[in-house]
């Protein structure tokens, strides 16, 4: 199995942009999950609402139009879809997806960003904790596979400047902190176990001063999967040629 995930940063925008079709239609992708839609149903084309050949689903904020978003594409018919997390601080924003496959949960997620305030960080530290318990509980039936934006980068390996960049939201230690809790519970993060301490790999870049061109990045994008899967892990890769946002698609590639 294939999967694919991006933060496209506005999907109707991105789908005007060039390759995207090509990407959108990539054959021998089984699961697209994306994130930052920021987009209602209604309002993408039809050929972006529901491919031929494809089960799509899409969740979007409940109260703030225009925000957040997240859509998976999928070839393989759900047994069941599930839209945010089951508590309710967390279920108006427009963040997960969760599809249960027949082999393994597969959940499309994108974290809140903490850079705002004191309070906001706070709601992105919960956030987390709820995510983790909801894979802690959804993991009894079946392996858990997570993508996304999760907007943390873990160690200094996965950010360019991490001197610069020590007291900013996207890598304090409470968020970090995350990212171990994870690991330690047994979600391996499947870019770092299948490739390594390999340097200079990122998935966002700022628009500014021309970072991405000169690689000044953060990995922030990821696929998770629980330990079960280890034997089952093939491939997994970054696509930063791949443009129309300011984040990259992430793959996974899963043999069964």
């Amino acid at each position: 199995m294939r999967l694919l995930s991006w933060n496209v940063n506005g999907l109707r925008a991105v789908s005007k942009k060039p390759g995207f079709n090509e990407f959108f239609n990539r054959p021998g992708v089984d699961v697209l999950g994306l994130q930052e839609t920021r987009c209602q149903l209604e309002s993408l084309e039809p050929e972006l609402a529901a491919p031929l050949g494809r089960w799509s689903y899409f969740v979007s904020p409940a109260l703030k139009k225009g925000y957040s978003g997240v859509g998976v594409y999928t070839r393989e018919k759900p047994l069941n879809v599930i839209a945010e997390l089951p508590d309710l601080k967390y279920a108006d924003e427009g963040r997960l997806l969760h599809l249960e496959l027949g082999r393994f949960h597969f959940l499309a997620v994108y974290f809140p960003n903490g850079q705002r305030d004191e309070e906001r960080l706070a709601y992105k530290l919960g956030y987390y904790e709820a995510f983790f318990q909801y894979c802690q509980k959804i993991r009894r039936t079946k392996p858990v596979v997570a993508c996304g934006d999760f907007n943390v980068a873990h160690r200094p390996i996965d950010l360019a400047e991490p001197e610069a960049n020590a007291e900013t939201s996207g890598f304090l230690p409470e968020e970090r902190a995350f990212v171990d809790h994870l690991i330690a519970n047994g979600y391996l993060d499947a870019f770092r176990t299948l490739n390594g301490d390999l340097k200079d790999q990122y998935s966002w870049w700022s628009y500014r001063g021309g970072d991405r061109r000169r690689n000044i990045g953060w990995r922030i994008d990821y696929f998770f999967v629980s330990e079960e899967l280890r034997p089952n892990l093939k491939k997994c890769w970054l696509e930063p040629e791949t443009t129309g946002s300011d984040h990259c698609p992430v793959g996974l590639e899963l043999a069964f």
